[in-house]
């Protein structure tokens, strides 16, 4: 048992599983924020664009709505009344996308300051200039006659 104990302490302890802690604590703040962002920025803004559109009445009832109740996802559950909720769905999707581009910022972010950032590789110009294989001079690529030792220089 003393073993097991031990073998566990040595995993937790490792750094990445205390990176991968502290990435989930923090990922569980950012969904706070981006769900509020989202649900109370952007969702409004996208309804103003699309002629007052709101997201949570898209609803496709499952059973017939008695009178009385609106045709919203919150007052068809009240009222026990099963409901395809997509309009819910398309906002959980328009959520996840932003989600995923602010984590993708913050991945690049953190990867530029600790410099893994790849740099693009620049490539070295053609040569202008070859060995005669006879004398060892250098001379022009385009040349099939060495100046120096005139020998002839094959293709």
């Amino acid at each position: 048992m003393k073993k097991f104990f031990n073998e566990f302490k040595e995993f937790i302890s490792k750094g990445n599983v205390l990176d991968m802690a502290v990435g989930v604590v923090i990922g569980a703040a950012f969904q706070g924020i981006i769900k509020s962002m989202v649900d109370d920025i952007i969702m409004p803004f996208i309804s103003l664009i699309t002629g007052k559109l709101d997201f949570s009445s898209m609803v496709l009832p499952l059973a017939e709505v008695p009178e009385g109740v609106a045709l919203t996802a919150t007052a068809l559950k009240e009222a026990g009344i099963p409901a395809f909720c997509y309009g819910n769905f398309i906002s959980a999707v328009i959520y996840f996308l932003i989600l995923a581009f602010v984590v993708f910022l913050l991945v690049k972010a953190v990867a530029k300051v600790r410099g893994f950032v790849p740099k693009k590789k620049v490539e070295e110009p053609a040569p202008t200039t070859k060995k005669c294989p006879f004398c060892c001079t250098e001379i022009d690529i385009k040349a099939t006659r060495c100046p120096h030792c005139t020998s002839e220089l094959g293709e």
